[in-house]
Formats: C-alpha cells, structure tokens, sequence
C-alpha cells in the first residue's frame, strides 16, 4: 500500500468509500457518527482536495482509503478545549480526520494512520462514543485517550486521542 495526495479524479472513488463506511458504522452500532447528516460533504472533500490535504491510500493501483490529514501548531482549533482531561504534548502535531476504508484490504486503516504518525512524530485523532472499532484501533497502535472535545457538525461529544514518539 502507499499513499498520495488525493486529486479531483479521486472524488468518486473517495465519496464510495465514505458511502460504505457510513453504512458499516450503522452496521457496527454507530449510526450517528456520519449517518445522520450523511457526512462528508462533498464540498469539504473537494476542499481537502485544493488544500492538498486529503489523501488517498492505494492497494494494486486501487483506491481502498482516505483521510484529511494537517499538521502544525494549534492546527484543529477544536482542540484548543478538552474536557475531562488534557493533551499530553502541546506543541506542533498532526491530526487525522474523515478515516475510511473500503474494507477490501485487512490493515488500510492502521497503514493510514501509521503513514500520518511517521510524518510528525505527534498525532491527534477524536472519535465518536459509538465508534468501538476506532477506538480499538487507536487503542492497538498505543493511541491515549485524553479526554473529550466537541466538533462543531454536531453536540454530540468525541473522544480524543493522542500518540508522541
């Protein structure tokens, strides 16, 4: 696997593949993550696109993930406030959001996020209560939970995570 910066002529593919990932977090008891108001949009993932930052991860020349992936100081201001606990590291990091995968490739999640970390050193991640996979995953790659912020999509709270070298 590898992975690129997303372009317009991914935009189909990555759209599919957030279609399917909302329809396996329904089926896997989170139903209110992106469910509801069908999240992504596709104007934020075109967005993503023309920041240069949405990526895409590729199996055999096929696009089976994707994530926004940034980097730098204060760079989620959503994360500015957390309740019921605090960052572990507080200088430049790197956060990854809108993770998905198509599920045809075992690991794509974990080679994504894994790719991210190696850019920085120091990654933030939130997810949604109902999310059990990705918090066993985070928990897996030695992800810590640090308390609980709020996104501006929605009132309902997500669980934060943090990983340093």
């Amino acid at each position: 696997m590898h992975i690129r910066r997303s372009t317009e002529q991914d935009f189909e593919r990555i759209m599919e593949i957030y279609a399917r990932a909302r329809r396996f977090m329904a089926q896997t008891g989170n139903p209110n993550q992106w469910g509801p108001n069908q999240w992504p949009p596709a104007d934020l993932i075109h967005q993503d696109i023309a920041m240069g930052k949405g990526y895409v991860c590729e199996h055999n020349a096929q696009v089976v993930g994707v994530f926004f992936f940034d980097q730098g100081y204060r760079v989620e201001p959503t994360y500015d406030h957390i309740d019921d606990g605090q960052w572990v590291g507080d200088e430049t990091y790197g956060v990854v959001h809108r993770i998905a995968s198509d599920g045809s490739v075992k690991g794509t999640g974990r080679f994504c996020l894994e790719w991210a970390f190696d850019q920085c050193g120091h990654l933030r991640i939130d997810t949604h209560g109902d999310n059990v996979v990705m918090q066993n995953l985070l928990r897996k790659l030695d992800f810590v939970h640090c308390g609980t912020i709020y996104v501006h999509e929605d009132n309902d709270p997500r669980l934060a995570f943090e990983k340093l070298s």
